[in-house]
């Protein structure tokens, strides 16, 4: 089935069997396709780009147009319901934003589309949780412990399916699969500012490949699984 095609169910098992979503943040709508390549190179067929992007709106619909078929392509920093529909109609398979928006919520729901909301405190990872959600984004983990943090959160809310975001890397990847993620969300740390700027998409590709190796280590192989 082309990607375009996918259930919400169906987003949700990719989005936890990659493990990872890229943050695209970018100057250009040439960097920002230039990312894409990079990041697909690395063996992550799933981007996540931003609305502070310049024309973002084009640059999905351009990547669903060109890669659709093949790489997973979703919308984030969407605030409002006016960009949730523009991401919408342009393609994209799932929204994500920094906070709680119930307008983002209701354009994802009526369009059957994947909406991710941010959260940070207990009460906000309830309120997403009463709302619908069925993937939360805890942002930004990094400034309140990372692993650590993340770990506190699961233990009240064992079942939450929570995507780590803000200060996420290769380094620690491991420790927040092993906190409970249910995928991470990288921005900076896979797409380098710099070297997307000087063309050196290699630095990205290389540090794409790395994440998914981080991220196949720290879970258990289907002999654990089965052993368990």
């Amino acid at each position: 089935m082309p990607i375009t095609e996918l259930s919400i169910e169906d987003v949700i098992r990719k989005v936890g069997e990659i493990g990872i979503i890229p943050v695209v943040r970018a100057a250009t709508v040439e960097e920002a396709n230039r990312a894409v390549e990079a990041i697909c190179a690395g063996g992550i067929p799933v981007v996540e780009i931003t609305m502070t992007v310049p024309n973002a709106i084009t640059v999905i619909r351009e990547l669903v147009q060109r890669r659709g078929g093949e790489v997973l392509i979703g919308a984030g920093t969407v605030t409002n319901a006016e960009q949730a529909e523009s991401c919408v109609r342009a393609g994209a398979q799932f929204l994500v934003s920094p906070g709680l928006s119930t307008s983002v919520l209701s354009v994802a729901r009526v369009n059957n589309r994947l909406a991710i909301p941010g959260a940070l405190t207990p009460t906000e990872l309830m309120n997403a949780q009463e709302l619908g959600a069925r993937l939360i984004k805890i942002f930004p983990c990094g400034n309140l412990g990372g692993p650590k943090y993340l770990k506190s959160l699961k233990a009240p809310f064992p079942h939450a399916q929570l995507i780590p975001t803000g200060g996420v890397n290769a380094a620690n990847a491991a420790e927040f699969m092993a906190a409970g993620a249910y995928a991470l969300g990288v921005g900076a740390d896979l797409v380098d500012a710099a070297a997307l700027r000087e063309g050196n998409l290699e630095k990205i590709t290389s540090a794409a490949k790395e994440l998914v190796q981080a991220v196949a280590s720290a879970r258990p192989t289907k002999a654990e699984k089965r052993a368990g």
